[in-house]
């Protein structure tokens, strides 16, 4: 099913299923008002859009980071209502960001039901070459020549894969972006490139700023304080100079 502007929407199932969480956690959501009501549909089946998607992939990361329902909710409502899914995704950009790493060991039919669709062998190489995904330490290597009927996976394939649970919604929305694979690895590069230039600036700043003599500890604390509002200042600048340079693209075309 589509709405209006022919954007895709979920059934309660598959909304579960792209989130990584049971059927009854969508609900449940729901019913302390944390997710919106779904739209109905033709035999009273409950549609969601990707702005759910978004939303309950926040909840679930504010939820790992230890918040409680209540405070989640308090946090909710202090966003603006008409946030779009891309929005929602900045903003748990930022709350992950200073989360600890938390790769997970998952089978093949596992990470195709949290990306939502079949993947291909192609699907998996640009995954791994954008540190989407590994195969998993201990597994074995390959299906060989396992026969699984129904099964999209094809001999050669790994059985599990290492998954970082942050990236794989991007990655998976990065692999349907009408750019060359080479394309998005040269931007995946000129990120890293300039985001590793401005923490090595910044870490020289705070070390000027701190002293020679500051107790590991202090150090530690200024990092918390700051690593937040420093992420959260470069998504606003990097998608502000974004726009900019867009605009000026577009007077040039």
């Amino acid at each position: 099913m589509t709405t209006d502007t022919d954007e895709p929407t979920l059934t309660v199932d598959e909304l579960a299923a792209r989130a990584g969480v049971t059927v009854r956690t969508v609900r449940f959501y729901s019913s302390k008002g944390l997710l919106p009501p779904p739209v109905i549909g033709p035999r009273r089946v409950g549609h969601y859009s990707q702005e759910h998607l978004a939303r309950l992939a926040l909840i679930e990361e504010l939820q790992r980071q230890g918040m409680t329902l209540a405070a989640i909710e308090r946090h909710l409502q202090q966003l603006p209502a008409d946030l779009s899914a891309q929005d929602l995704a900045l903003h748990r950009a930022v709350v992950a960001s200073w989360a600890p790493d938390a790769a997970e060991d998952v089978t093949r039919e596992e990470l195709e039901r949290r990306a939502g669709r079949p993947l291909g062998e192609e699907d998996l190489e640009r995954l791994v070459a954008m540190n989407v995904i590994d195969g998993a330490e201990g597994a074995p290597e390959t299906m060989g020549s396992m026969d699984c009927p129904g099964s999209s996976v094809s001999p050669g394939s790994p059985v599990s894969f290492r998954v970082d649970p942050a990236l794989l919604a991007l990655g998976v929305q990065l692999l349907d972006v009408p750019l060359a694979h080479e394309s998005i690895l040269a931007a995946r590069g000129v990120l890293l490139e300039h985001s590793r230039a401005a923490a090595r600036e910044l870490s020289a700043l705070l070390r000027e700023a701190v002293g020679e003599h500051e107790s590991v500890a202090a150090v530690k604390s200024l990092s918390a304080h700051m690593q937040p509002l420093v992420v959260q200042a470069l998504l606003t600048t990097f998608q502000r100079s974004l726009k900019e340079e867009l605009r000026e693209w577009l007077k040039e075309s």
